[in-house]
């Protein structure tokens, strides 16, 4: 005689889940202290690099120097005496012979104040921009400035090519006025924190000098 097989077993219907959750609730003791590795610093304003000021006598090659560092740190350049002239529409020789240079030097403040508030660039300026007293406050709060040194024949061998252009040359022996402007001046250009001699080298020589100066 054959056994009869056995009845299946039914399973027991699976019970809905609901659709209402518990909201877990809130003890101060619960809550997880937070990960140190997680924790943001503080939020630094205008934490940028500062743009790089040259400051120096006329004909030292703030200009010329000024690019070449530019390119090698792949900035952008610009020339407060172009800028001026840009600005005006009068040339640099032009504005001190209508104006004065009184008229200038407030012109040149204030186009360095809103180049120093822009991006980072390296920036030549002229040779009284630093001995403008609300200038250089300006120039040393609120950037790198490096003044470029040479000797003075160095010096007036390179202003001569140029003749015409200088204001303060107009009528006067380079040699002698830049002397005079030396004696006055170098004390104050002594304030840039960073100090280069220019070298009748190539300029290249001097911008790599400019680069180790300011890593010091």
């Amino acid at each position: 005689m054959s056994e009869s097989p056995q009845p299946k077993r039914r399973r027991p219907p699976r019970r809905a889940a609901s659709r209402t959750t518990e909201r877990p609730v809130d003890r101060p003791n619960d809550r997880a202290a937070p990960r140190p590795d997680l924790i943001l610093p503080p939020r630094v304003e205008n934490a940028r690099e500062p743009t790089i000021v040259l400051v120096g006598l006329m004909g030292v090659g703030k200009t010329t120097i000024g690019r070449r560092l530019a390119a090698r740190l792949r900035l952008g350049f610009v020339d407060t005496d172009r800028e001026i002239e840009r600005a005006s529409g009068m040339s640099i020789p032009e504005i001190f012979a209508r104006f004065g240079e009184a008229h200038f030097r407030d012109g040149e403040r204030r186009v360095i104040r809103r180049l120093l508030q822009g991006r980072r660039v390296v920036l030549a300026t002229g040779g009284g921009a630093f001995m403008d007293e609300e200038t250089r406050a300006l120039i040393l709060s609120r950037a790198t400035a490096v003044w470029l040194d040479a000797d003075l024949d160095v010096l007036a061998e390179r202003v001569s090519r140029r003749q015409g252009t200088r204001p303060l040359l107009t009528g006067a022996d380079p040699r002698t006025v830049l002397g005079e402007l030396a004696a006055v001046r170098n004390p104050i250009y002594a304030l840039a924190p960073v100090h280069v001699r220019s070298e009748p080298l190539p300029h290249e020589a001097t911008v790599t000098a400019i680069l180790k100066a300011m890593r010091r």
